[in-house]
């Protein structure tokens, strides 16, 4: 069965966004070190789930930075644009974007049918709404948690809707030398 990932950039107080959706505590200096660990989550994927609000500015990102092969992105965004993505919405009637489906049904069954299908890894990004409903169902196989150095005090936190314990299991944390400490977990599994 294929593994569903998540990656988000955190603040260390726990929040992936500001309470309008900021993201200007994301630290950019990104060291080859840090590169190469996002590298090494993402070559072993072959779809990327995301929900509706994020897919509006991630899709349309990814494509114009692969659309530029002088972009120091163009490699990641070449991988982001050419993966097969899955949106999940209630609003949309359509996909507008290339390489893209979406999925209308009951998430914990859309996901459980996208992990059985053959395939690599799976990953999700996604604003707080769509990842807590993740993390809520358990859906989730691996967490990156990108931590930044930074506490905002307020924001959209992604583990909220829990409304039982989830333990983990520390698979592994690095520290870079920009300050970002990534840490590794995965569920306990009874």
């Amino acid at each position: 069965m294929r593994k569903l990932k998540l990656q988000v950039q955190m603040t260390v107080d726990g929040y992936i966004a500001g309470p309008n959706g900021e993201m200007d505590f994301w630290v950019w200096n990104w060291d080859d070190e840090l590169n190469q660990y996002v590298n090494d989550i993402t070559e072993p994927v072959d779809c990327i789930i995301l929900g509706r609000k994020i897919a509006e500015g991630f899709i349309p990102h990814w494509a114009t930075v692969a659309a530029n092969p002088d972009d120091p992105e163009f490699t990641s965004g070449k991988k982001f644009t050419d993966t097969p993505k899955v949106v999940f919405t209630k609003t949309l009637d359509k996909s507008e974007w290339d390489n893209t489906v979406l999925a209308k049904g009951d998430l914990v069954d859309e996901i459980t049918n996208l992990k059985k299908q053959d395939g690599k890894d799976i990953i999700a990004y996604g604003g707080a709404t769509f990842v807590s409903a993740l993390i809520k169902h358990g859906l989730i196989d691996e967490f990156h948690l990108l931590i930044n150095p930074t506490a905002i005090g307020n924001g959209m936190p992604i583990f909220k809707e829990l409304d039982r314990k989830q333990n983990l299991t520390l698979v592994k944390s690095t520290s870079f030398d920009c300050g970002i400490v990534a840490l590794n977990y995965e569920p306990k599994r009874d």
